[in-house]
C-alpha cells in the first residue's frame, strides 16, 4: 500500500509543478494556441479529478488522473505547443 501511496504523491506534485512551468509557446490566436489551451486544460482537469478520487481514497485511479495530465503536458512539449524546462524531471523534451 506503501508504494501507491508513495507513486500517487509523486505524480500530484510532478504534474502541479509541470503545470506551474509550461507556457504556451504558439500564438493564442491560431488552431495551435487553440490546441495548447485544450492540452492545458486537460492536464488541469485531470489534476483536479485526480485530487477528487484521492478524497474519496481511491488511490488506483488518482494516480491514474495524475498519470494522464502529465501525458497531455508532455505531448505537448514534445511537439512545441509550450516552452518547457529541458533540465530536469518535469519533461521528458
Amino acid at each position: 500500500m506503501a508504494d501507491i501511496v508513495e507513486k500517487t504523491d509523486r505524480y500530484e506534485r510532478l504534474l502541479a509543478e509541470a503545470l506551474a512551468e509550461a507556457t504556451v509557446a504558439v500564438p493564442a490566436e491560431t488552431p495551435l494556441g487553440d490546441a495548447a489551451a485544450e492540452f492545458i486544460e486537460m492536464a488541469d482537469s485531470y489534476l483536479e479529478d485526480g485530487r477528487h478520487f484521492r478524497e474519496e481514497e481511491d488511490l488506483v485511479n488518482a494516480l491514474a488522473a495524475f498519470s494522464y495530465g502529465h501525458a497531455w503536458l508532455d505531448a505537448g512539449a514534445r511537439a512545441g505547443l509550450f516552452d518547457v524546462p529541458t533540465d530536469g524531471h518535469l519533461f521528458t523534451v
